[in-house]
């Protein structure tokens, strides 16, 4: 009974400490994602490298960003530290602040400790800098997270609409139709109109220009430590307000059916466009097209080109904690994500649509040194090669605008601005209300 005990305890004291070993003999590497993207990714890496997956077991613990509940758990287990923390764990833009500069940004490790040469990677890689700029954390300079996708936004279009408002779909004409690089909404608002007068939508909802509006401002929410709220932010007040009363959009909003809608030509008005990178093209666009083919419903009736505004719209950063005990296997995974530009690497397949070993749906990608030697080509754009527009998008987008507060400040904002919009609220009550929801819910200075 006595050797049983101990034997037991010993058992207990493994698992306490976290010690690496089971019964397989493999070490246990443990993640934590609000998808299956990262783990399946993870999967892929283990099916091409057998000798890593004869030494390590990856356990995935995932919990959807709904109902609020990714980041209390993740946060939770941070806090623990020790064998309760993930060795690897995932953010994306809406809160990805909070892990590389805010509250929690200590528990990361740096990937130099990690073993990893980080300046010689990116530069090698050629990643986006606004990725880079996200992922560094300010109280020692060092990188503690990099994104695997480039999110850099266009503008997506839909091309007999092109023909007949504009004479053409050529993006170039377009482009100069909406005021590509202009960094202002004036030729967006001509547009709207000549196409109004056709019968057509610029875009379904107010929501499709606040992302590019969102991520094109020069400052975020907070600056020190104070609610802020950038002259191009409020404007959407005023611009969102525009395409109401002149019956611009659908008035829908995005993540709606009334939005997938759109998407396939059957909402209250035909849509000429929408902003978004290329996930919202791979991932919503193309299975809310009504078709799976050109010729059927909107597939393939589709081209992009260069937004009036420089942006970017999400994406998913992977870090480290500090207290993993498996910093070698870690930084494995993550340079061969977000780091590795050889064609074995993940970039190379993601860009390419063939990291599952299969030609999938191709995206832009982190590394420049990959989108440069990769083809973009796409059905649902009528052929077009993507990456002529969205490889120049990630280049200006910036990250300088977040805060680890945006997907809470934004909802505030976002049903602020549809509630004066709609007429239930004044300009200025709409602000009050916002700010008033911003002081009583977040720890964040106010001024009224």
């Amino acid at each position: 009974m006595k050797k049983l005990l101990a034997i037991v305890l010993a058992l207990a004291m493994i698992v306490a400490l976290g010690a690496p070993a089971f019964a397989d003999g493999k070490t246990t590497i443990n993640v934590r994602s609000f998808t299956d993207e990262v783990p399946k990714m993870i999967d892929r890496y283990l099916e091409l490298h057998p000798d890593f997956a004869a030494k390590y077991d990856v356990n995935y613990t995932i919990i959807a960003t709904t109902d609020g509940l990714y980041q209390p758990a993740l946060d939770q287990a941070l806090a623990a530290g020790g064998s309760e923390a993930p060795d690897l764990y995932c953010a994306e833009a809406a809160f990805v602040l909070k892990y590389t500069q805010g509250d929690m940004a200590d528990f990361a490790a740096a990937y130099e400790d990690l073993g990893i040469d980080i300046d010689a990677e990116i530069a090698a890689a050629e990643i986006a800098p606004y990725s880079v700029e996200i992922g560094t954390r300010p109280s020692d300079g060092k990188v503690v997270g990099l994104g695997y996708q480039a999110t850099g936004g266009a503008f997506i279009y839909r091309r007999s609409i092109a023909k007949d408002v504009f004479g053409s779909d050529d993006p170039a004409v377009v482009a100069e139709a909406i005021g590509a690089g202009t960094q202002s909404w004036d030729k967006f608002f001509e547009a709207a109109a000549a196409l109004k007068e056709k019968g057509y939508a610029i875009v379904s909802g107010d929501g499709d220009i606040w992302h590019a509006i969102e991520n094109s401002s020069d400052a975020g929410w907070i600056v020190d430590g104070k609610l802020n709220i950038d002259p191009k932010r409020e404007a959407f007040l005023d611009l969102s307000k525009q395409l109401k009363d002149n019956g611009y959009h659908n008035d829908t909003q995005d993540w709606t059916e009334a939005w997938y809608a759109d998407m396939a030509g059957i909402g209250n008005q035909p849509v000429f466009g929408f902003y978004g990178p290329a996930w919202l093209i791979n991932y919503v666009m193309a299975g809310n097209s009504g078709g799976s083919a050109p010729g059927e419903g909107t597939y393939g009736d589709w081209a992009v080109c260069p937004s009036n505004v420089g942006f970017f719209w999400g994406g998913t950063w992977l870090l480290a904690s500090k207290d993993t005990q498996n910093a070698e296997a870690v930084a494995e995974l993550i340079k061969w994500i977000t780091l590795d530009s050889s064609d074995d690497g993940l970039q190379y397949g993601w860009a390419n649509g063939t990291w599952s070993g299969e030609q999938g749906t191709k995206d832009t990608v982190a590394s420049g040194a990959v989108m440069a030697r990769s083809n973009g080509e796409l059905d649902f754009l009528g052929g077009q090669n993507m990456f002529e527009a969205f490889v120049p998008a990630n280049q200006y987008a910036n990250g300088s605008n977040l805060t680890q507060y945006d997907e809470t400040i934004n909802n505030y904002w976002r049903d602020a601005v549809r509630q004066y919009t709609s007429g239930e609220l004044s300009r200025d009550d709409a602000i009050t209300t916002f700010k008033t929801n911003v002081a009583d819910n977040l720890d964040v200075e106010v001024d009224f």
